[in-house]
């Protein structure tokens, strides 16, 4: 697994601590998105549908660091738009790690070279660089010809500075499972720290929608893929658990935990999740989770997330089914994700069924 040690120690103890206190529902990371505007228009994105008034807005230091501290997680997740553009996000770095919190700033790395000096290396903080494949699918993944050759040189440069770095990978369809091994190599031969791949999010608001794989789609594109990473002589690391891996090979049924993930950004406290973008805000992060109707959302029970099977909704899952079965958990990081035989059974689906309502006491 490609977490230092010191990260993986400070995390368990916090889980352990949620768990003997009797906590059902706790965040493990946080996603903090201070702005939407992006320098890119990715195929796949759902993020940068805004009128530009709200593409131009961003969030403040104080309230950004009142969020983290509102949610307590131990992660903290920087996505956007491009974080790099907002010029207060130095600050909010900083202020992150001063509270000990893990920061991974996620970027597509345009403009990292020119701002790499406003950060610190730190054991706390590490570069999450947006790569989708090798130059020629990256490059059509985000609709920009270059982005690849740039993305790549932060990566050196972020690396012989001290940084940690790793990269971030969003699998869509049509992908050859020989061409995503190619590029997981590649990835272990520039020298980052791990990677964290998931399948893409069907968002509603995605200036396209057939790059998007289904759950059993995703499962078989895993399992080919996982398949080829076996014998080879340089070992893939994934900075996630072995049993979200496992997960993504079909071979676990998980329901998604959102709550695991929170989201705060310009709007407040998205429900349910980070993906999930027209279904409401809590303007704290209490408010978000007394509030929200968690029960309206999961595979089978709402519609929007049927084909999900993000790591922001099912990472905290496959971390808390770690913490119950360790010696399952042991086995498949030892032999890695099974890629064949029979995949888990599909949770039932109950549309047809009544979605429970949350009653609120009124005076």
């Amino acid at each position: 697994m490609g977490i230092p040690i010191i990260q993986q120690v400070k995390i368990a103890g916090y889980i352990l601590g949620k768990k003997l206190t009797g906590q059902r529902r706790y965040p493990l990371a946080m996603m903090l998105e201070p702005l939407f505007q992006c320098n890119l228009a990715c195929a796949g994105c759902g993020k940068i549908d805004h009128p530009k008034d709200i593409l131009q807005r961003r969030m403040s230091v104080d309230d950004a660091l009142r969020a983290v501290d509102e949610c307590g997680a131990p992660v903290v997740s920087i996505p956007g738009g491009e974080p790099l553009i907002h010029k207060e996000l130095p600050q909010i770095v900083q202020g992150i790690i001063a509270r000990k919190k893990f920061v991974y700033l996620c970027t597509n790395a345009i403009l990292l070279a020119k701002h790499i000096d406003e950060y610190q290396p730190s054991p706390y903080f590490t570069w999450s660089i947006h790569l989708d494949g090798l130059r020629e699918r990256h490059d059509q993944s985000v609709c920009m010809d270059g982005v690849f050759d740039k993305a790549v040189a932060a990566i050196k440069l972020a690396l012989s500075r001290g940084y940690r770095v790793t990269v971030n990978c969003t699998l869509f369809n049509e992908e050859p499972p020989d061409d995503i091994a190619a590029f997981f190599d590649y990835a272990m031969e520039l020298g980052v720290e791990g990677i964290t791949v998931s399948p893409g999010f069907s968002y509603d608001h995605a200036p396209r929608h057939d790059v998007f794989l289904g759950r059993t789609e995703s499962s078989q594109l895993f399992r080919e893929v996982f398949k080829r990473g076996k014998g080879r002589s340089r070992k893939w690391v994934f900075n996630q658990s072995s049993m979200f891996l496992d997960f993504l090979a079909g071979n676990q049924r998980y329901q998604c935990t959102p709550w695991s993930n929170p989201t705060y950004n310009i709007f407040g406290w998205q429900k349910p999740c980070y993906l999930l973008v027209d279904e409401g805000y809590a303007p704290s992060y209490q408010a978000l989770m007394d509030s929200t109707e968690w029960e309206r959302y999961g595979v089978g029970i709402n519609p929007k997330c049927d084909n999900c099977m993000a790591h922001c909704g099912f990472e905290g899952t496959a971390v808390d089914d770690t913490f119950a079965h360790p010696l399952k958990a042991l086995r498949v990081a030892l032999l890695g994700p099974r890629t064949e035989g029979a995949m888990a059974e599909a949770l039932p689906v109950r549309y047809a069924q009544p979605i429970p309502v949350k009653l609120i006491d009124t005076p």
